[in-house]
Order: C-alpha cells, then structure tokens, then sequence
C-alpha cells in the first residue's frame, strides 16, 4: 500500500507520527553537528525542505521533545549509539520568518517583535520560582510587539541566556527563512530600515552571545555580508554552488525514482526528469524540487507546482524593469539557449536595478536558472546557466504574457495583423497602448526618459517569442549582413513569409517627421543587408516582409 502524501505539511513529528511519506534526511543532522561550525547559513530555493529540516532538528536536539525518540527510528541517525545518546539534550529556539510578508516597515517589524513574544510566552516557566533577577523579570515582561528596537535586538540573547543558565546548557539558535522581510523590504521599498534593525538583532544572537551553542539559518538568498552580517565573522555559508550538505534539501535522481516505483508511475520517470529536473547543488547534479515530485505523487498530473507557489514579483521587476541586456539573455533562455556571466553569490539588493551580475546571481541563488558549465579554476569566475527545467520556462512564459495585462487579446489582434500585413491596425494598436507599455518596461532605475525603445522593444520581442513560439523562431540583436538588425521572425514551416524588423528613434537634427525616420529604418535594412541570414538559408526575397518601426517620445509610426 502507498503511503499518504500530506501535502505542505512542514512539522516532522506530525509528519513521522501518522506515517506520511517521507524521505529520509536526517543524516543531515550528523553532517551538521560534525562540522563544528558555529554559526552557519544555508540557502536553497523555496520548497525545497528548509522548514522540514529545521522542525527535524528541532525534535532531534530540543530537551522538550525527548518523547520524540520514536520518531527517529528507523531512520538513518538512529543507527549511530552516539546520535541516540544526543537526541533530546539541548534547549532550543526555532524562530521562523517564513510568513513575514507584510508590505511597510512599521507592520514587519511588529510581525516579527509578535514572533519572538511568542516565544517568551512558551518559556513564561522561567518566570517561576524567582530563578530571574528583578530586572531581568522586567525585561522579560517587557517583551511585547510595541517592545522598542534596544528589547526586540537583544531578545534572543536574553532568552538564550535565561534558557542556558535554567538548564545549565549553551542553547541551539534555529532561524528559519531569515531572508523573506529582507526580500519584502526591497520589493516594498523599506530596505534600508528592515536591514538595519535585523543586522542589530543577528550581531546581538549569532556574535556577542556566550550562551550560543550552535546556530543554524536558512534563507533562500545570501544577502552581501555588508549589509545585514557585518558584525558576523564567524558565518560559515553554504551556497547553492557550496559542496556542503549537497543531498540534504530536495530529492536526488535515486530518491525520486524509489518514490515513483513505490507510487506505482515509475513509467513516468523520463517525463518527470523533463518537467522537474534540473536543480545543482555543489558537484550533486539531478537534484529535483520536493514540492513538484510531492504533488505529482498526490495527483498524477503535470504542473507547474514549485513555479506557482510565489508571486514571482522580485523576479517579474528585475526581468521587467532591468536593461536591455537583461531581456536580450531572457530571450536567448526561452529558446533554450545559454547566458554567460560572472556570478557573485553574496546578494547587494541595491545593485540589483542596475547590476546584471547580481540578478543573474539571484535568479540561480532561487532556483530560476541553473549551472550549465561552472568555472574549471578559481581565476575564471564566468558561468554559463540556463533555465532550470520545463517548469520554469513555463513560469517565464506566463509571467511575460502577464506584462501585456488585459491587452492580452489586444496583442494577439496586432500579431495578426503583423502577420496579415495591416499595417494601419498595428498602427493604431501601437498608439492606443504604447504610453502604458513604455511605463511598465521603462521604470528602472535608469529609465530611457522616453529616448530609447531598448526596454520597450525587447519587452515587446519576448511578447512576440511567446505569442508566435508555435510558429516562428524570433531573434534580436543578431549579426546578419553588414550590421545587427533588432528583430527577426523565421518561420518553422516552409511557404511562409519571413520579417525584419528595425526600431529607430526620430533623429530630430536630421529627419523632418516619423514618416523620414521610418524610411531611414527601411533603408538600413536593405543597405546593409540584414535579409543575408534568411537568404543564405534559402528564402527568396519575396517572401522577405520589412517594417520600419519609428518613435518620438511616446509616438510609434510603423511603416513597410
């Protein structure tokens, strides 16, 4: 019989008690523990089990869960006398900021003053029997979420050391998905103040805090040392490109393949590798997303589930608002291509508008791309990444199909009529949505001020790659002839026509009106002779369609 997958259940005692399906990580605990590290940060992308380890280290080492000795049985930790004799010996705090989402400073920092209240509330036992000293019972009672920033920084510490000096043991710190206000706070635009309350509250936790035995945070970005972990230098970090712990989140090839033949679809392995697959972490390659293995266990059916379990909005702004190259590379990945960059895993939020270095740092470090070829010494730091897997392109496809907004059936209406040559129907969709369509891929840090159509087009040729992807191979950028034209539509089938298309901007010293600035766009097609690719593949010239796309501002004029 098949056991039950309990779908988003992230509490390991519930999830060993009732006997769900589970697969066994807890060497993790022994790789962790043997490492004497004190302070150590590890990131992976969401879902992927970071939760589920805490809650497993928590009922591993926490002196309040001795009754959980049972659950460990059987498991892989349980064979080691020396792991058994530990389980159940420590005091231990398990914060978790997972659900920290909330949209201005005043009401995360509340949320997270509320979370350590709570933990307080489960220790009020120290609060009996006069163990506390009359200040320190004041501080203790202190603690609430109007606490002020001196109380909330130096909470943890406090507890750590009623806890140490109640039990008469250094206490385990277990901070769970300590990045997600951080990520809210750029999104939000409150970073600089959530950076430097939460920079106080780890100095004062994981660096002056003699009571510390072990601490363990998980995130899913290592945010640059600068801005949060100054005080912090003894952080051991373990990246995504780190070769520790490298099996200890997510599944392995092995793992899924035993989980499939247990649930009876081992027949559908080699579409779940294409769908699923693609994750590394370290040297370990063919590392899959939990989540999605987990829900097609449950359900048999292929989805984009790891891909919609987050609004995507970081990643919609980098990719939406970046420069042009960023969407120039966005293209190369939807068809299926490579983007070559250094890569610098220590995360600068504030870079990320104008640095393409850190977004592709941050769309590998959360799981979007992944390592294709890794540098071969520690002097060559270029990468060469791609999409992770089908899932996430088809995420991609749908976040850029979102950018054109209720315009959608709009849009399509216009790819008709590039298609069917109606070239006063394109006009005039062009103007109708042009103002709304230059805002939203024009409001980086550096906007074109309406100068430039980089943003604008390259946005506008994912759009095309996305509508026309069943029909057409669309390139930009590309070398043809004696120069680079913008854009070009290549059919898959033979018969059908193919087009060119050139963007330029009213040169207003040399051409009167849009109607010159679309010739000169026309004219460049021809004299340097970018119809060379297609016909070098055989295309006669008839079958060859040019458009001249001309702007002023945000005045479109196509002409052919």
């Amino acid at each position: 019989m098949k056991p039950t997958v309990s779908i988003g259940n992230q509490d390991f005692s519930s999830i060993r008690e009732m006997n769900y399906f589970y697969i066994d990580k807890t060497d993790f605990i022994r790789q962790w523990w043997e490492s004497g590290d004190i302070v150590t940060l590890i990131t992976r992308p969401r879902r992927f089990g970071k939760t589920l380890n805490m809650s497993m280290l928590e009922c591993f080492f926490s002196n309040q869960c001795r009754e959980c000795r049972d659950l460990f049985k059987g498991l892989s930790i349980w064979s080691s006398e020396k792991y058994r004799a530990l389980q159940g010996s420590y005091p231990v705090i398990f914060l978790s900021l997972a659900n920290v989402k909330e949209p201005d400073y005043y009401r995360t920092r509340r949320k997270i003053c509320q979370l350590i209240t709570n933990l307080y509330m489960k220790n009020t036992f120290l609060l009996e029997e006069g163990f506390l000293k009359d200040k320190e019972r004041a501080f203790f009672e202190n603690i609430s979420v109007d606490m002020d920033d001196n109380a909330a920084t130096m909470a943890l510490h406090q507890l750590t050391d009623y806890l140490s000096r109640y039990y008469g043991k250094k206490v385990i710190i277990l901070l769970d998905e300590y990045d997600t206000p951080l990520q809210e706070a750029y999104v939000n635009g409150f970073w600089n103040e959530m950076a430097a309350f939460i920079r106080s509250l780890f100095s004062a936790s994981f660096k002056t805090n003699p009571f510390l035995e072990r601490g363990l945070l998980t995130g899913i970005t290592r945010i640059s040392k600068e801005s949060i972990f100054s005080d912090l230098n003894n952080l051991e970090v373990v990246t995504t490109t780190s070769q520790k712990y490298e099996t200890a989140f997510g599944f392995t090839e092995k793992e899924v393949v035993e989980a499939l033949r247990c649930f009876g679809f081992s027949d559908s392995f080699e579409k779940i590798k294409y769908w699923y697959d693609g994750f590394r972490f370290g040297k370990q390659g063919d590392i899959y997303n939990p989540w999605s293995i987990t829900k097609y266990l449950d359900t048999g059916e292929f989805k984009s589930y790891w891909a919609n379990t987050s609004s995507n909005l970081l990643v919609d702004k980098l990719i939406r608002e970046g420069e042009p190259d960023i969407k120039i590379a966005m293209e190369a990945l939807l068809c299926d291509g490579l983007v070559e960059t250094e890569i610098d895993e220590e995360i600068i939020f504030e870079q990320l508008g104008d640095n393409s270095v850190a977004v592709w740092s941050l769309l590998l470090s959360t799981g979007y791309l992944k390592v294709v070829c890794a540098p071969v010494n520690e002097s060559d730091n270029i990468y060469h990444l791609s999409l992770t897997n089908f899932e996430v392109k088809r995420m991609f496809r749908r976040m850029i199909q979102g950018w054109f907004g209720r315009k959608t059936t709009q849009y399509s209406d216009f790819i008709k009529a590039l298609l069917a040559d109606d070239v006063d129907y394109m006009n005039q969709y062009m103007n109708q949505i042009a103002l709304k369509t230059f805002s939203s891929f024009d409001s980086g840090k550096k906007p074109s001020e309406l100068s430039e159509p980089e943003r604008f087009y390259h946005g506008f040729v994912l759009g095309l790659m996305i509508d026309l992807a069943d029909r057409y191979q669309i390139k930009s950028n590309r070398e043809s002839g004696f120069g680079r034209y913008d854009v070009m539509l290549e059919p898959l089938e033979g018969g059908q026509p193919a087009y060119v298309l050139e963007f330029k901007v009213r040169n207003t010293r040399r051409e009167k009106n849009l109607e010159e600035t679309v010739r000169e766009a026309l004219r460049q097609i021809d004299e340097r002779d970018y119809d060379a690719e297609l016909t070098c593949k055989g295309f006669p010239k008839e079958k060859i369609r040019h458009y001249g796309f001309a702007f002023e501002g945000k005045r479109v004029l196509i002409g052919k």
